[in-house]
């Protein structure tokens, strides 16, 4: 009778607890070890009490033992960075502080950025300056209720009680405030005495 734990090993198909746990350790040494001057500078960046950063790396390397009791990740690198930046997460959920010296960096893997292009991003810029600028050319009071009713989210009445006047008052501000955007933004719209 051959002996099966021994030739499955490799897969822990048959493999005994112990086989399986000195296979575990091995991979590791072998695989997570070597990463831990990375992500010890990775936690440093990213955590704002420097003094809790070995705790920090003992708690990643006690998550990723863990879960890989289950099934080794197929890219160490990637599930052990994934694995910290979730850890770090964790704990600023949990502290319910988010100093912004906190969150620089735990993209910098680029490990879930979806973020827009640069390209993108310049575009986005672009307009929102040309929407600004439009906003400064429309009369005083309109672009006052059209800011705080469209981007600050008050309601017409909170607005009118805001700027001293009455609600009508108010959504006629912001009517002609939106058609004046809308010309400044759009050109002037023909027909709009008929369209009324």
């Amino acid at each position: 009778m051959t002996d099966t734990s021994r030739t499955n090993r490799g897969n822990g198909v048959g493999a005994t607890m112990a086989e399986r746990l000195e296979d575990l350790h091995a991979w590791f040494l072998r695989e997570v070890l070597p990463l831990e001057a990375v992500l010890t500078q990775y936690l440093r960046n990213n955590w704002r009490n420097r003094a809790e950063v070995a705790d920090l790396l003992q708690d990643v390397y006690v998550r990723v033992y863990e879960a890989a009791k289950e099934q080794k990740p197929v890219s160490t690198k990637s599930f052990v960075f994934t694995t910290a930046r979730n850890l770090l997460l964790n704990r600023i959920r949990r502290d319910k502080i988010i100093p912004i010296e906190t969150v620089d960096d735990l993209d910098a893997l680029g490990l879930a950025a979806d973020a827009p292009s640069p390209e993108t991003q310049s575009a986005a810029r672009e307009e929102l300056r040309h929407v600004q600028a439009a906003l400064d050319r429309i009369p005083d009071r309109s672009r006052e209720a059209f800011i705080l009713y469209h981007i600050e989210g008050l309601s017409q009445s909170e607005v009118a009680l805001r700027m001293n006047i009455a609600e009508g008052t108010v959504r006629w501000h912001l009517k002609t405030g939106l058609e004046a955007l809308a010309d400044q933004l759009f050109g002037e719209i023909p027909n709009r005495q008929a369209k009324r």
